[in-house]
């Protein structure tokens, strides 16, 4: 998988104040870590980091900082939104090295239209991305599932997903995807029963005991 490039720099500042400020300005905090190192506080354009956070592809990330000679190979490993506008407010990276496994999670892509579909069928989407395990070379950008062959009852669970060089950590009997019988709609005259109102119980026991006093 390709690499692209992030551009960044260095961030000495760390107050709450001086966050907000560069936010406003376009400007996102991120930290980038790697296994046996110093983490570094970094900051980017907004609009740079979108394109790696805004996509259902996996990408690896060429990780240029200001003053730095060598980029440093990475992904993106977690965002953090503002609740109410959804805009980004902090991004973590995650240094890859050559040799070490890595665990990532990886969007699913259906590829294909489901024989079940002609046959009326639903489509059932129950699983959007699997955990993975395998080296930084192996990462791929999705997962794809063919759907085509599926009838009405038919799934394709984790169990029957293999891949050369990964390792998928979800549970095996996860369904990924499905296709189901459609929803059933009620004939009119059901329907009309269902609506219509319960006729009253008659309680006559009461009126048949207190003619019987009076007698």
């Amino acid at each position: 998988m390709a690499e692209i490039i992030l551009k960044a720099e260095r961030r000495t500042d760390f107050k709450k104040s001086t966050s907000n400020q560069m936010r406003k300005a376009g400007i996102i905090p991120g930290i980038y870590y790697s296994f046996g190192e110093e983490p570094i506080p970094i900051k980017v354009n907004e609009l740079s980091l979108r394109p790696f956070v805004f996509t259902s592809e996996s990408h690896i990330v060429s990780l240029q900082i200001e003053g730095e000679s060598k980029p440093l190979s990475c992904i993106l490993k977690d965002t953090q939104f503002e609740p109410i506008t959804s805009r980004i407010i902090h991004f973590d990276l995650i240094g890859l090295k050559e040799g070490e496994l890595l665990t990532i999670e990886v969007s699913i892509l259906l590829k294909g239209s489901a024989i079940g579909v002609k046959e009326g069928g639903i489509v059932q989407h129950n699983l959007h991305k699997l955990e993975i395990k395998c080296l930084p070379q192996n990462i791929p950008p999705h997962i794809d599932v063919d759907i085509t062959n599926l009838s009405i009852g038919d799934s394709i669970k984790v169990s029957d997903l293999k891949f050369e060089g990964i390792e998928i950590l979800n549970e095996e009997n996860a369904s990924i995807v499905s296709v189901v019988p459609p929803v059933q709609e009620a004939k009119p005259e059901e329907a009309a029963a269902a609506e219509a109102p319960a006729e009253p119980e008659v309680i006559s026991k009461g009126k048949k005991e207190e003619t019987e006093e009076k007698k």
